[in-house]
């Protein structure tokens, strides 16, 4: 499905009604592949157009937008019979620091907090009681000023997920959290930079955690055997009254309630592999993917251009990579068939494209702001994958002197922010057209129909349908 971003654009035409669908599909093919928990929705407010590592997974900058579709989503996941978990407490919305690399910093005075980074959890508590809350891995120094020494011997505040003032008096005490609390992975660099598996385990248990996601990484032999001392040393934080023999009881307590509340499917293993055959393919769901990206594409500036001439014969794409040629050049086949689409990508740092000698009939340049991450881009181990892409600085670079040259040439120039519409005054000047889509994730290139946002897009450049997104974020603004 499209992301959070993309239901937020959605939400002024359709309620809360997609974001509860989405979510209730998402959870029902989840339960039907066995789980029973996704640790989502997001309930970060993004107010920080720099933000690396949430952006598009956020409904909007509107605190109270995000309230209302994510209580929608975890009632969503949990009507199909699947465990939400809202995330990431006390919000990770105004940070520049990507949680899984570094220790963000939120400034915010409490009442900022309160009006925005807390408002959303507030919302869910009182209105919906969540299953769980995820913390973050983010120093709040309004809520949290207790410091402590890192490995490197240098006095920070305590991040959030370690701290009994934001977990227990905050959460547990002050808004009356009654389900699980559990940690963001806590192999992640904003705990692991600073923190041994044991000392993380412990002080997070300490603070008021029920569940230590992640705490230690099993890849070899020796990794198991090592495991066992990293059990026992926990265990020996308990006997040696470290941790609250009564905290540690209520939260195996929490925790058997919730298991309690599943349904474990009980049927022989070829019935529930039928099954969720069934729920996978079934079309009411795809059609639901697409309705979504459709109502999502936000027109954000059109100087008369779109939708394109019929009378066009070619067309020029700069994309981000070579996969997010072949998934635009597909949805503009499927749409506008016998059209001449030429496409070139700026990935690569050692050979940036050239504009050609003579542009096509149009150009149309996407891009995706925030700069994908090495996460994303394939995990945290894929190194020379990231070494091999072009900075966001050269890709701009690029974009714009595709730009001058095909405004030179007397060409419509369109700009598709395949993510945030943040970066759009940047080529102000420059485009005819802004689109938004939230949304850039591929799951075949040479079908139309896997990538929906794709889709979408090449209805509305084309006409066949119109943009009815409202953009969830405020994007007139330069970034640099």
């Amino acid at each position: 499905m499209p992301g959070n971003m993309a239901l937020g654009a959605s939400e002024s035409t359709h309620g809360n009604a997609l974001a509860k669908a989405s979510a209730n599909v998402i959870g029902e093919e989840l339960r039907a592949l066995g789980f029973n928990v996704n640790f989502a929705p997001t309930l970060d407010v993004n107010v920080n157009p720099d933000n690396p590592v949430i952006n598009v997974r956020s409904y909007g900058e509107d605190p109270k937008l995000v309230a209302r579709l994510g209580l929608a989503q975890s009632q969503g996941f949990e009507q199909a019979g699947v465990l939400s978990a809202l995330k990431h407490f006390p919000g990770h919305g105004d940070t520049s620091v990507d949680s899984h690399i570094g220790l963000p910093r939120v400034e915010h005075d409490r009442q900022r907090i309160e009006n925005i980074d807390l408002l959303p959890f507030r919302y869910a508590i009182e209105q919906g009681n969540p299953a769980m809350i995820m913390t973050a891995h983010i120093q709040y120094p309004a809520l949290e000023p207790r410091t402590f020494v890192n490995k490197d011997g240098i006095s920070t505040e305590l991040p959030a997920t370690l701290s009994r003032a934001i977990l227990t008096d905050l959460l547990r005490d002050e808004m009356g959290f009654k389900g699980l609390i559990v940690t963001d992975a806590l192999d992640m660099a904003g705990i692991s930079q600073f923190f041994s598996p044991v000392e993380a385990t412990i002080q997070t248990f300490a603070a008021g955690a029920d569940i230590a996601l992640m705490p230690y990484t099993i890849r070899t032999p020796q990794d198991i055997r090592d495991f066992k001392q990293f059990l026992q040393a926990v265990a020996d934080a308990y006997t040696d009254k470290r941790l609250s023999a009564d905290e540690l009881t209520a939260s195996l307590a929490r925790i058997s309630t919730a298991k309690s509340a599943l349904r474990f499917n009980a049927n022989p293993i070829d019935a529930q592999v039928a099954n969720a055959n069934q729920i996978l393919n079934r079309q009411q769901s795809r059609l639901l993917e697409q309705n979504i990206a459709d109502a999502a594409i936000t027109m954000n500036l059109n100087k008369g251009v779109l939708p394109l001439s019929p009378a066009l014969k070619s067309l020029d794409l700069l994309m981000p990579d070579q996969q997010k040629c072949e998934a635009m050049q597909a949805a503009m086949a499927r749409t506008r068939p016998g059209l001449e689409v030429r496409c070139a990508s700026i990935a690569n740092k050692e050979k940036q494209p050239t504009p050609p000698a003579a542009f096509a009939d149009a150009l149309i340049v996407a891009d995706v702001f925030p700069a994908q991450t090495l996460a994303e881009l394939g995990g945290m181990d894929d190194l020379e994958n990231w070494r091999q892409r072009a900075s966001k600085a050269d890709q701009w670079q690029s974009i714009q002197q595709w730009m001058q040259r095909a405004k030179t040439a007397g060409k419509p120039v369109v700009l598709i922010n395949l993510r945030t519409p943040y970066q759009t005054e940047r080529f102000n000047g420059l485009v005819d057209a802004v689109l938004t889509s939230y949304d850039y994730r591929i799951r075949d290139p040479h079908i139309p129909e896997a990538n929906p946002s794709y889709l979408a897009l090449a209805k509305v450049l084309f006409g066949e349908i119109q943009a009815h997104g409202t953009s969830p974020v405020s994007w007139q603004r330069t970034q640099e």
